[in-house]
């Protein structure tokens, strides 16, 4: 009885960690306007959620069900958002502060395949050059790396942004040039 009640817990939880990454990716993919990907996938997100729901209310009695369910709940937003972190949906638009003009920092970085637009700007303490660069999710961290080893003391703010249109970057990435 004990080894059958071991299974269940351990049943119930894989079921929950698997439904709530379903979840967590879906929800993504509403957001980045993927809509009948995440509708596919909130199909076998339903049904999974239908089966971990039933064991669990078939067996109110056994406590540790339902504690598995919601520890399932925990480790499948973790989970949920690890993968996301993996598979990097869409752009990241990051603008870059610098004191820096004779490294030709926008030229750097395009030879790199960023986009790059950049402009003289005023701050506090002086003149300083603006770049705002857009790029794949996916290539974020190592755009980061890359500003950081030009200019360590770069002001850098970034955001996702919600929708692109024209310009010569948006052309490449769609052709698959950038980055390759």
């Amino acid at each position: 009885m004990l080894e059958n009640s071991f299974m269940m817990v351990a049943i119930i939880l894989v079921i929950n960690i698997v439904y709530v990454s379903f979840f967590t990716i879906r929800m993504i993919l509403t957001l980045k306007g993927q809509r009948y990907l995440a509708a596919f996938l909130s199909m076998i997100e339903v049904v999974i959620y239908v089966l971990g729901l039933g064991l669990v209310l078939n067996n109110l009695n056994e406590i540790q069900n339902l504690i598995a369910y919601a520890v399932g709940y925990g480790i499948g937003v973790v989970v949920g958002m690890k993968i996301e972190e993996k598979l990097a949906l869409g752009y990241i638009t990051v603008n870059v502060i610098t004191t820096e003009y004779d490294k030709n920092l926008p030229g750097i970085l395009r030879e790199k395949g960023y986009g790059v637009t950049n402009w003289e700007a005023n701050g506090l303490e002086g003149d300083r050059m603006a770049m705002q660069i857009l790029t794949p999710r996916k290539f974020e961290l190592k755009l980061y790396d890359t500003i950081k080893n030009l200019d360590p003391k770069a002001f850098i703010i970034s955001y996702e942004p919600k929708s692109i249109h024209g310009g010569f970057w948006v052309k490449s990435v769609k052709r698959g040039k950038l980055f390759s």
